[in-house]
């Protein structure tokens, strides 16, 4: 906004409600121009006759620019190739043309008399001019007035606003209290509604549907007249000493600079006073610098589990003055921004599946992506029986959480064969065999991940009993027989499983000499033949077999006898 009074520009925050900054600009400032990428403010400065060209990221003057005398209004082009500037030099007002480029004037456009408010229309291609109580149409091609249409009062225009659609064109006449529609298609006057005894400034919602007015009884207080468009009659009017207004371009706020100096927010919903900030500063004029728009362009992580609690990093562009994050329209929590690129948020709890995210900022709110909720990985808490013999087999419950889906239970590295899931917290399976005893935890996999590991998974393996069987071996003397050859067996087998152990050495000694060693075979059996003193076999008369062991299998020995024939 312009503050006359303070020969200034004053930037007012519209997302924190505050002063942002003022900076000193001409003599008695009055009409201003935002350029339309919002870069630039240039302020017409009336006693000055000049223009001040304002920095919006620096709020600084970065040129002064001479005018002609009393410059009164000031429009950009749309695509913000050239500014509008009236000035009115005694005897010869004009509109200067200037070239925002180079900074110079490419044409001048002659005015009857002096021009009050400009504005274009949204294709670029005329430019609507108060002239008097007339509306100038001017060709911007050829920068001629091609046409005037009288307004409902032929004295003065305070202000002019143009539909979005560029149809419609609005006029306040001071003198009369009216507000007055021109039709720009046919270039005649559409209707005028009856306001108050004086009118001054005026703004249009963003739709068109509204049009917010000044307006002053005889008695000069001041108040805000809501105008229905589509009716063209009054609908609410607001006790507010308005001066100027602002619609907010979501439509949802209209911002009143009061002649008291306040800035009111109005909800234009419910046409209630929303807030009134002192901003210590009387408008002139004001102008709305459009917003860089914000965008989130990442998502990271993407996932996150149903019980929330995720720290979630949203990336992208003008981020500054985020307050809410939602997931699936639920609030999260700990949002914080980090800077004007990063915001970080905590997901919070949701049901499993995709969610929308989205971030609002700046009274904007925006989609952030998409977010899915997953299960938790599961967690096995108890086990039970807690061990179990190498051989497998055993009937093994666990019980945890997160279950349901599960697609894989594993002892160790060993995956088994068989479980069922009996519910989210209780998984039935059989161990399946080992190669060693000692401990191995037991894992439940779901497609969102597997069981940790830690003591309350533990399974600890035993190494299986075993039995080892011999039957009696006969042998025969001859006088003066110093050796004799024995022919020894022994079955092993695995008293766990109750199956023949195949592969294991056994060893056959009688007394204190080994005769022999022998492998088992598939049914479990080792037999061999060794040679062995007679004296030892007389004085012991019985071999031994000895199974040492495996990893997986407990040692085992055995006696049977040796028996003479004849």
């Amino acid at each position: 906004m312009t503050d006359a009074s303070a020969n200034s520009l004053v930037a007012y925050d519209l997302s924190s409600g505050r002063v942002a900054g003022a900076v000193s600009v001409g003599e008695r400032p009055g009409p201003a121009a935002v350029s339309p990428d919002g870069s630039q403010v240039w302020v017409a400065n009336q006693f000055g006759n000049s223009i001040s060209v304002v920095d919006t990221a620096t709020l600084s003057v970065t040129e002064t620019m001479p005018t002609g005398q009393r410059p009164s209004a000031i429009v950009f082009s749309p695509d913000g190739a050239h500014a509008y500037v009236a000035e009115n030099s005694a005897g010869h007002p004009e509109i200067d043309v200037f070239d925002t480029e180079t900074r110079t004037i490419a044409v001048s456009i002659p005015t009857t008399y002096s021009v009050s408010q400009l504005v274009p229309a949204p294709d670029g291609e005329r430019l609507y001019a108060a002239v008097s109580g007339d509306i100038a149409v001017i060709d911007t091609a050829t920068s001629t007035i091609t046409a005037r249409i009288p307004t409902a009062d032929s004295r003065s225009i305070g202000d002019l606003a143009i539909s979005p659609d560029g149809t419609k064109v609005f006029a306040t006449n001071i003198n009369t209290g009216t507000l007055s529609v021109v039709d720009t298609v046919t270039s005649a006057l559409a209707g005028s509604v009856q306001l108050s005894r004086y009118t001054g400034s005026l703004a249009l919602s963003p739709d068109g549907a509204h049009a917010y007015v000044t307006a002053t009884d005889s008695g000069g207080t001041s108040s805000l007249a809501i105008v229905d468009t589509a009716a063209f009659a009054v609908s609410d009017v607001l006790a507010i000493p308005a001066r100027r207004m602002l619609a907010d371009p979501d439509g949802t706020r209209l911002y009143v600079a009061t002649s008291s100096g306040d800035m009111v927010v109005v909800d234009t919903a419910t046409n209630s006073v929303v807030s009134t900030t002192p901003t210590g500063h009387r408008a002139a004029y004001m102008v709305l610098a459009p917003a860089k728009a914000p965008a989130v362009t990442g998502l990271t992580p993407d996932h996150g589990t149903t019980g929330g609690g995720t720290t979630v990093t949203l990336t992208g562009t003008n981020l500054t003055g985020t307050t809410a994050v939602t997931f699936g329209g639920t609030p999260a929590t700990a949002v914080t921004t980090v800077d004007d690129h990063t915001v970080t948020a905590t997901a919070p709890a949701h049901t499993a599946g995709a969610v929308e995210v989205t971030l609002t900022t700046a009274g904007r709110t925006l989609p952030a992506g998409t977010y899915t909720y997953q299960r938790p990985a599961p967690a096995v808490t108890a086990v039970t029986p807690a061990q179990g013999p190498a051989a497998g087999g055993t009937t093994v419950t666990l019980t945890g959480t997160d279950f349901t889906g599960a697609t894989a239970v594993a002892f160790g590295d060993t995956p088994a064969t068989e479980f069922t899931v009996e519910s989210d917290s209780r998984i039935t399976t059989t161990a399946p065999a080992a190669t060693a005893a000692g401990p191995a935890h037991i894992t439940v996999a779901t497609p969102t991940g597997t069981s940790t590991t830690g003591t309350a998974d533990r399974y600890t393996y035993t190494r299986d009993t075993t039995r080892l069987t011999a039957n009696p071996a006969l042998f025969s003397l001859t006088p003066g027989q110093l050796n004799i050859n024995l022919n020894l067996s022994a079955t092993l087998t695995d008293t766990s499983s109750g199956k023949p152990v195949p592969g294991a050495t056994v060893a056959f000694t009688v007394g204190t000499t080994t005769v022999c060693t022998a492998t088992t075979g598939a049914n479990g059996t080792a037999t061999c033949t060794g040679p062995c003193p007679v004296l030892t076999v007389l004085l012991n008369l019985g071999y031994r077999a000895t199974y040492a062991g495996s990893p997986a299998l407990a040692p085992t020995t055995t006696t049977a006898g040796l028996i003479r024939l004849g």
